[in-house]
């Protein structure tokens, strides 16, 4: 039986580790925390939103990047200390514009295409994670944004997703507790929301009942492959141990940038931080207030979801700082503000606050494939739709590593003959 090393134990990870294990692979997956889901994948906004497929490469983004670069709570903030790094991503950012409206239109596409896998692996291991099919309204302060996001309609159509304008009255209906005065919105009834922490968790759960090794708390510090062995150092005190499979996943987050590096590969990962806040409902009032659909405000750019009775998460913000984790409070105050402004009912005195590192990549679009070694692959740099698009980016990369390293024995041969 093939042996492949998954690096990550992250949502891209253990999705990853699980598809292989599928296709008879004998899997180990390194992760560094002592549980899955630790980092990214923790408190995200928790949508399952193909109708955010919108990549970023446009103009506007651009100028509205320069508009707030001094303003600490903006939606968008870009730390203006230059490194080689962050000017190599930008300028990458930059040449990808003209592809805005095809890449605009694939993510949709494999958006669309990862509900099928992930609700039914969700079933098929019975993981709850506070799933709920209430679809995603986007709200619109002005026409400007309400006539842009008309012209993004188009495109997500074009992959496969259908969404619809709705009135502000049609809006009051939808959710009811959304409080304020809107132009106009659009709604996308298929998307759906859960919790990406409670569905990795399950998950790795599931592939540890599968026979896959989860070794925690591992810091790998090294990987390396000659095409015909792939080789993971991982530091143990004092000491270093490395371990030889014939093939590795490298789905290590913001990470990955360095890893590809060690393995003779150019991934262009630049860490965009993220902030959100879990908002605790105790009473019934509170509870009453808060809304069941999720929602994503274009203006400052924050998004929610309703994780059971008494959660309510809203998350957004993007952080051009380096590697900086830190949870500042310039930050999280905006996203407890427009909470009390939109649903004034919800008691905001039990907040958590929550920042994670968005793996993105310039074009904005995952890398997922081969990297230069024949026994090297990536699933990694999926940005803000990593929990989105975990599924079908974790199908892909099986198929490609069983094209590729076919695992040996009965049980693959059963399997190929399944599949074809």
């Amino acid at each position: 039986m093939k042996t492949i090393a998954v690096i990550g134990g992250g949502i891209t990870g253990v999705t990853t580790a699980y598809a292989l294990a599928k296709r008879g692979f004998a899997v180990t997956l390194f992760e560094k925390n002592r549980y899955a889901a630790m980092e990214t994948s923790f408190a995200n906004g928790g949508q399952l939103s193909a109708s955010n497929a919108e990549v970023w490469n446009h103009w506007s983004t651009i100028l509205k990047g320069i508009k707030w670069m001094l303003k600490s709570d903006a939606p968008l903030l870009v730390n203006p200390k230059p490194s080689w790094h962050k000017l190599s991503w930008f300028a990458e950012f930059v040449s990808n514009m003209p592809h805005y409206r095809s890449n605009t239109i694939e993510t949709a596409r494999l958006a669309v295409a990862a509900r099928e896998h992930l609700f039914a692996w969700a079933q098929a291991e019975g993981v709850d994670f506070d799933l709920k099919k209430e679809g995603i309204l986007h709200i619109y302060r002005d026409k400007k944004g309400f006539d842009h996001a008309g012209k993004v309609s188009k495109l997500l159509a074009e992959g496969g997703l259908p969404r619809r304008a709705v009135t502000p009255t049609e809006m009051k209906a939808i959710e009811p507790t959304l409080a304020g005065t809107f132009y106009g919105g659009y709604f996308t009834e298929s998307d759906s929301t859960g919790d990406i922490h409670k569905f990795t968790f399950g998950m790795a759960a599931a592939i540890a009942r599968m026979g896959v090794k989860c070794l925690y708390e591992q810091n790998v510090v090294a990987l390396h492959s000659d095409g015909a062995q792939a080789k993971v150092t991982v530091q143990n005190g004092d000491a270093q141990e490395m371990l030889s499979f014939d093939g590795m996943v490298v789905c290590a987050g913001v990470e990955s940038r360095r890893f590809a590096a060690q393995l003779g590969d150019r991934v262009n990962i630049y860490p965009v931080k993220g902030y959100s806040i879990t908002v605790n409902l105790p009473d019934a009032q509170s509870q009453a207030a808060a809304p069941i659909v999720s929602l994503l405000d274009d203006e400052t750019k924050l998004v929610t979801s309703r994780l059971g009775q008494d959660r309510f998460r809203v998350a957004g913000t993007a952080e051009f700082n380096g590697y900086n984790k830190d949870i500042r409070a310039d930050r999280i105050r905006p996203l407890t503000e427009w909470v009390n402004q939109c649903f004034p009912g919800i008691n905001t005195r039990h907040v958590v606050p929550w920042a994670g590192l968005r793996p993105m990549m310039p074009n904005m679009l995952p890398r997922v494939g081969k990297g230069s070694m024949a026994n090297v692959f990536y699933n990694t740099g999926h940005g803000h739709l990593g929990w989105t698009l975990s599924a079908i980016t974790a199908d892909m990369v099986g198929d490609v590593v069983l094209d590729h390293l076919r695992p040996t024995g009965l049980r693959s041969a059963i399997l190929r003959a399944a599949q074809a």
